[in-house]
C-alpha cells in the first residue's frame, strides 16, 4: 500500500521477518531495488519518497490526455542490473529489447542532401560484428573508418581499473588516436553524449572507456537497445508499488525526511513530519546534494566531495503532428541541433496523428530557453530531418526540463563517488551517482541499490537473497 497506509503480510511468499527494520529514504530505481532486496532476505522495510510518485527522474506525467514521459530513457542488453529489476517487477515484457542493434543516422547537412545510414551488428563474434557496418558507414570517409577501427581496438585494450583513465578526458585521447573532429561527432559523440550526457572533450576517459567496451566491444549483443512501450510510470512506479507491496515494503510517498540520528543503542532515528522511524540501517537513496544534507558528522571522511559531483541538464521536446511523419520506432541525426528522436504515439495514448520526444543530452546552452525560441529552432529542423512534417499541422508543442538530470561525467569525477558503505555504523548510500563504475544511468542506479542493499545484508547477518542480481559491491 502506498500513501500511509501499511500493508497486510500474511501472503504465503513474504519471508518471516528476522525482527531488523530497515528505512530506505528515496524511491527512484536505487531506492525501490535497496527496498526489493532487503525485504527479499527478511528485512522490514520502509520506504519513504519525498514526491507523490516513485521512479526518481525516470516518470510520467498526463498532459491532457496525453501520457508523457518526462524523457526518453533507454537501456542495452549489458545492462543486466535494470533487466534483473524489470524481470523483479514483472515488466520485462513492456519494455522490449531490439533483436539485433540498428540505429538510423540521418544527415542532413551533406552538401548533396539527406543521407541515411545505419550503425547495426551482425551475428558474428566481436569485433567483426559491426565491421560491415562501419566498412559501409556512409557518414565517414574510408579513411576515418579506418581510423576509428584502430581506436577501437586501443580503447578494447583500456585496464578499466586504471585510476589515470578517471584523470584524462575522452576527445583528448581519441584525437591523439587519429580521429577526426568529423569522426567524433558522426560516431563517437553519437553513441556517448546519449548514455553519458556530455560531449567527448567533457567526458572522463575511464567512464567512456567502460561505456565503449562493455557496450560494443564485449559481447555482439551488448548494445541492443530496449526502451519502454508503455509510459515509464507504468514500470517504474505502478509495477514496482505493486513488487514493493507484495514484498511487505511499507511505502510512504508525499513524506520528506527532515534528519537521521542515532540512539545510545546505536538505533538509527528517521525524522518525518509527525513520526519517527526506528531502524537498524538506514539508505540514503537520494541525490547527491540531498545526501549531503542528511549525513551525520564522520559519516565519509570528505563529504563536501558530494557537492563537488557537477550536474549536467537533459531537455526534452515534445511535438504532436496531426498525421504520422516518421515511419521508424526512432532515429538520430547529424548536421542539425536534433539529437534522437522516438515515436512515443501508442505509449502516450494518442489515438490521432503522431507523437515524437526529441531527447537532448548535455544541453546546457538550453535548458533555460524560451519555449518559444525552441519551437523556433526544432519544428524547422524536423522539417528538414522529415519531409512529410512539412506540412503537418503541430497540434502541441512543450517541453521538459530536467536541469540536473545526471552527475556530470567530467574527468577526476571517478575519486568524488563514494562507495555504499559509510563510517556510520548501519548507514548506506545509494544512487547513480554513487561509485558503480557507470555514467549515471537506469543501470547504475539498480546497481547501485544491489550494492548497498548487500553491505547492510551483511552488516545485519541477513543472507543475500538467492535471486539477487549479481553485482560485486562497492566498498
Amino acid at each position: 500500500m502506498t500513501d500511509g497506509t501499511r500493508p497486510e503480510e500474511p501472503l504465503a511468499d513474504i519471508p518471516k521477518r528476522s525482527g531488523r527494520d530497515a528505512v530506505v529514504i528515496g524511491g527512484g530505481l536505487a531506492g525501490i531495488t535497496t527496498a526489493l532486496a532487503l525485504a527479499d532476505a527478511g528485512v522490514r522495510v520502509t520506504l519513504v519518497e519525498g514526491r507523490p510518485r516513485l521512479g526518481g527522474l525516470a516518470f510520467s506525467f498526463q498532459r491532457g490526455d496525453l501520457t508523457v514521459d518526462n524523457g526518453q530513457h533507454v537501456y542495452l542488453r549489458c545492462c543486466t542490473a535494470y533487466r534483473w529489476f524489470l524481470d523483479r517487477i514483472e515488466g520485462t515484457a513492456l519494455a522490449p529489447l531490439q533483436d539485433r542493434l540498428d540505429v538510423p543516422v540521418l544527415d542532413v547537412a551533406r552538401p548533396e542532401g539527406r543521407r541515411l545510414g545505419r550503425l547495426r551488428r551482425d551475428a558474428l563474434p566481436v569485433p567483426l560484428h559491426l565491421g560491415r557496418s562501419l566498412a559501409t558507414y556512409p557518414h565517414l570517409s574510408f579513411a576515418e573508418r579506418a581510423k576509428v577501427g584502430r581506436a577501437a581496438l586501443a580503447l578494447k585494450g583500456l585496464d578499466l581499473a586504471d585510476p589515470t583513465l578517471d584523470t584524462q578526458d575522452f576527445g583528448s585521447w581519441l584525437t591523439a588516436h587519429g580521429q577526426s573532429a568529423r569522426a567524433i561527432e558522426a560516431l563517437w559523440d553519437l553513441v556517448g553524449v546519449a548514455t553519458l550526457n556530455a560531449v567527448a572533450g567533457d567526458a572522463s576517459l575511464g567512464l567512456a572507456a567502460m561505456v565503449f567496451k562493455t557496450g560494443l566491444l564485449s559481447d555482439p549483443g551488448a548494445a541492443d537497445i530496449g526502451w519502454a512501450r508503455v509510459p515509464l510510470g507504468e514500470l517504474h512506479d505502478r509495477l514496482a508499488r505493486k513488487a514493493l507491496d507484495s514484498s511487505g515494503v511499507r511505502t510512504e510517498v508525499r513524506t520528506r525526511v527532515t534528519s537521521i540520528s542515532t540512539d545510545e543503542n546505536g538505533r538509527w532515528s528517521v525524522q518525518v513530519p509527525g513520526e519517527t522511524l526506528k531502524a537498524d540501517a538506514v539508505v540514503l537513496a537520494v541525490a547527491q546534494s540531498e545526501a549531503y544534507d542528511l549525513l551525520p558528522e564522520g559519516a565519509l571522511d570528505a563529504p563536501e566531495q558530494l557537492l563537488e559531483i557537477g550536474t549536467a541538464p537533459i531537455l526534452n521536446v515534445h511535438v504532436v503532428y496531426d498525421r504520422k511523419v516518421l515511419s521508424r520506432p526512432f532515429f538520430t541525426a547529424l548536421g542539425s541541433p536534433v539529437q534522437w528522436v522516438f515515436d512515443r504515439t501508442d505509449a502516450s495514448g494518442l489515438r490521432e496523428g503522431q507523437y515524437l520526444a526529441l531527447s537532448q543530452s548535455a544541453a546546457q546552452d538550453e535548458i533555460d530557453e524560451p519555449v518559444a525560441a525552441l519551437r523556433e529552432r526544432y519544428l524547422p529542423e524536423l522539417e528538414r530531418l522529415l519531409p512529410r512534417a512539412r506540412g503537418a499541422e503541430v497540434k502541441d508543442f512543450f517541453v521538459t526540463r530536467e536541469r540536473t538530470a545526471t552527475f556530470a561525467p567530467t574527468p577526476g569525477v571517478g575519486r568524488l563517488r563514494p562507495g555504499a558503505r559509510t563510517k556510520a555504523s548501519g548507514l548506506y548510500l545509494a544512487g547513480a551517482w554513487t561509485a558503480t563504475g557507470w555514467p549515471a544511468t537506469m543501470e547504475s542506479a539498480v546497481r547501485s541499490g544491489v550494492s548497498a542493499a548487500g553491505a547492510a545484508l551483511s552488516a545485519l547477518g541477513r543472507p543475500r537473497p538467492s535471486h539477487l542480481f549479481d553485482v560485486e559491491e562497492a566498498a
